[in-house]
């Protein structure tokens, strides 16, 4: 598959998996997690022809890992990123000290003042590297890495949690944590 087909791909099913299941007519469950042959169904039938092989590669290739099979790999979900209701049951997770947050320069003055926000998500997303953190910021302008006092926020009673592609999920990042 070409990367522009597993790019499209990736971006659609984040629309339904993640935000608009409805307009496909999908039913996430409480996990987030829909049936394979349900979702292929109403991909093709909202003109969006997507095969298992397809999808199978976009969840096990695509280097942002968004997507998980359950075990039996007949079910379907996000990883993280959902503005519709889903538990994803992540188990909490001592973070490591630091953590890096990618944004865009813009938003650098309203989250000195307010923190991180999860904005119209469950939970702010925080990357292990610095390296990440900057990708996800480019794609909103100019980049901006701010660094999370991790190892403070855990002691101070914040709770965090780590996907199963290694975004670090956590309610809000109060100013005083950042730097």
């Amino acid at each position: 598959m070409d990367e522009r087909r597993m790019i499209r791909i990736s971006k659609y099913l984040a629309k339904h998996l993640r935000h608009q299941p409805e307009r496909l007519g999908l039913v996430l469950d409480t996990g987030g997690w829909v049936d394979v042959d349900v979702l292929l169904a109403a991909c093709a039938a909202n003109g969006f022809a997507l095969t298992r092989a397809e999808l199978e590669h976009v969840v096990t290739a695509n280097d942002k890992q968004r997507y998980a099979f359950d075990p039996a790999g007949t079910r379907i979900r996000a990883n993280q990123g959902h503005t519709v209701a889903v538990d994803l049951d992540l188990p909490v997770a001592t973070p490591p000290d630091v953590l890096y947050h990618g944004t865009a320069h813009r938003f650098r003055d309203a989250i000195a003042r307010e923190g991180l926000r999860p904005m119209d998500r469950h939970d702010v997303h925080l990357s292990a590297d610095p390296e990440t953190a900057r990708r996800v910021g480019a794609r909103h302008g100019t980049p901006v890495v701010l660094r999370v006092d991790a190892a403070a926020m855990g002691a101070a009673g914040h709770t965090f949690r780590v996907s199963a592609n290694g975004v670090w999920l956590v309610g809000a990042v109060p100013p005083e944590f950042l730097g």
